[in-house]
């Protein structure tokens, strides 16, 4: 039952998120191709942010939920992840940031088996909502994900 309340809560951020037009057009996404497959590069970076003391929030598995629909979808997770102590300043600065907090990374597989990872430009988050992009925590996230993101896809 908690899994399942887990997923709904999820399903409906996502979907709040959707309507509300905070989804980032492909300019304003960083990608990078994986030299792993979707799961193993998921494990890794999830690994990599615990290890940084960082909370994950959640780990979606859109392919597994597709089964329940009788649906296909190649391999897809999105891992959700956050630090209160950075987040926090940024929602200072704006609470309406928190419609885009925590932060949120895709891995998917594409139609030709390449595997890739995505995520929102963390400069981009801060012009949206009006906070200056050489904030310092703007840029200790820009930072870290690239880092994080990079060995997770080694």
């Amino acid at each position: 039952m908690y899994q399942f309340a887990k997923t709904l809560t999820i399903a409906s951020v996502l979907f709040a998120l959707a309507v509300t037009g905070a989804v980032a057009s492909d300019d304003d996404v960083i990608k990078k191709k994986s030299n792993q497959d979707v799961a193993t590069t998921v494990d890794r970076l999830q690994e990599i942010v615990t290890e940084k003391g960082i909370t994950v929030m959640a780990r979606v598995d859109h392919a597994k939920n597709a089964e329940t629909a009788e649906m296909e979808l190649r391999p897809t997770q999105l891992l959700i992840f956050g630090n209160p102590k950075l987040g926090t300043q940024l929602m200072q600065a704006n609470q309406q940031i928190g419609l885009d907090l925590p932060m949120k990374v895709l891995v998917w597989e594409d139609a030709d088996g390449q595997v890739w990872i995505a995520y929102v430009d963390p400069e981009e988050l801060a012009e949206r909502h009006g906070i200056p992009e050489d904030h310092e925590v703007v840029q200790k996230l820009k930072k870290a994900l690239d880092a994080f993101t990079a060995a997770a896809a080694k």
